[in-house]
């Protein structure tokens, strides 16, 4: 896969839902040559945002923007994670090729339709594992790939989600409750059993996990807290205080468009005083209305025997995720930047510096990792070879599985086996040009 940079892609195409995400994935392709001509969303002013600096044409819905003559070659789907299912079966019916934000979809069931359904219409469907993108993810890749390692026996992966992002998007935020969005594990790890199952290259054979939410409870709350951080006479303890997480963002202008730009369109100082005083991300985070984990374990057990554990928390810094390889060989430990090499031969070490552009949170791109996935999939429109994309529609269904196993297997306090799905047909592998 050649850079991110490479281009210009003449692909034109329409944005469904013009929040963080989709945003972000627009400007991304538009700076790649992509042109946008439709944008779809009910809040106006983000549709207008969006589309109007484009020249789009908006539209208060996706129904209206799928329900006429076909006005792209590929669509972005950044709808909330519920609403995934309907503009992902209309836009393949209208030949759309797709870039799908993750989760996929809340269920299994519907997943399935959304994969059968591309299958069915031979339209290029990217869903947005990003992290199999990164200058790190190839360098790790790569290394397990080349037998360095000797045979991997084992991994442990962490993914830090940090004390103040899980409060803003987990507890405060959209993501709070799993009947509103999903499980935790899915809305913000699906990327990283995703990544795992890239990197080891091999299938899943029995789950099992545990976690539950701790610390976010009302029975936490401290002796004369309030219920926003702005009336509480302990905020100034407190380590999850709003007024104290989100001024420190204020003049940052990566911090400004997230997470600052979650709260408030223009985030002045007085637009954020406002959403604390008003908005739910002013609420103690005692308060009582979140109900997802806020820590979890899964335990995987591979097809060659080697055993991964993977740790997803709330309680640490925002970072790049950390991975330790143990292999018979040699044993690497990966923070996201640079990965660590032991050789058990010649005792010696070896550090691989990956070349990250950026930091680990959303506003920077994932570490370049966005600009990375939205040129992949505009090479894969543009020469329609599917390989450009690095994980097809079953594969990414397969690793969505496995976050659905895991949760099973949380929730009933048992070691689940686990079956993967057929393969994707061969005729649909790629469609090189000649």
């Amino acid at each position: 896969m050649t850079g991110a940079g490479a281009g210009p892609f003449p692909v034109t195409l329409a944005v469904i839902g013009a929040g963080a995400r989709g945003g972000a994935y627009a400007r991304i392709a538009r700076d790649l040559g992509a042109r946008i001509v439709a944008v779809a969303d009910p809040d106006p002013g983000a549709r207008a945002a969006l589309g109007r600096p484009a020249g789009a044409t908006e539209f208060a819905s996706w129904e209206a923007l799928l329900g006429g003559d076909k006005l792209a070659d590929a669509v972005v789907i950044a709808t909330p994670d519920r609403l995934h299912l309907g503009p992902a079966l209309a836009a393949a019916a209208k030949g759309y090729d797709i870039l799908l934000e993750k989760p996929m979809a809340p269920t299994e069931a519907e997943a399935r339709q959304i994969v059968e359904a591309v299958e069915a219409a031979g339209v290029i469907m990217a869903v947005c594992h990003v992290l199999r993108y990164t200058p790190y993810t190839r360098v790790v890749k790569e290394l397990v790939d080349s037998g360095k390692l000797g045979r991997l026996v084992s991994v442990s992966h962490l993914e830090p989600v940090g004390w103040w992002h899980f409060a803003h998007s987990y507890v405060r935020g959209n993501w709070r409750r799993e009947a509103e969005s999903s499980s935790m594990l899915l809305a913000k790890s699906s990327h990283d059993l995703d990544w795992i199952s890239h990197i080891t290259g091999q299938a899943v054979k029995r789950i099992a996990s545990f976690g539950s939410l701790m610390e976010f409870r009302p029975e936490n709350k401290p002796v004369g807290a309030a219920d926003r951080c702005v009336d509480c006479a302990v905020e100034a303890a407190c380590p999850f205080s709003a007024p104290r997480i989100y001024g420190r963002f204020l003049g940052d202008p990566v911090g400004e468009r997230w997470p600052l730009g979650v709260l408030a369109r223009d985030p002045s100082p007085g637009a954020i005083e406002a959403a604390l005083r008003e908005g739910p991300y002013g609420r103690c985070v005692y308060n009582g209305d979140n109900d997802v984990v806020d820590h979890q374990v899964v335990a995987l057990s591979l097809a060659s025997g080697a055993t991964v554990s993977f740790t997803v928390a709330a309680f640490t810094q925002l970072d790049f995720r950390k991975t330790r390889l143990f292999g018979a060989r040699a044993y690497a430990e990966g923070d996201g930047r640079r990965v660590k090499i032991h050789d058990f031969l010649t005792n010696s070490e070896t550090v691989i510096d990956a070349g990250l552009a950026g930091g680990a949170s959303a506003a920077d791109g994932h570490g370049g990792a966005d600009d990375a996935l939205i040129a992949a999939f505009l090479r894969a429109v543009t020469t329609r070879d599917r390989r450009q994309v690095l994980s097809g529609p079953r594969e990414s269904l397969d690793t969505h599985r496995i976050v659905w196993t895991a949760e099973r297997a949380r929730v009933e306090g048992r070691v689940v086996d686990f079956v993967p799905s057929a393969p994707t047909p061969l005729h649909l592998v790629s469609r090189v040009p000649g």
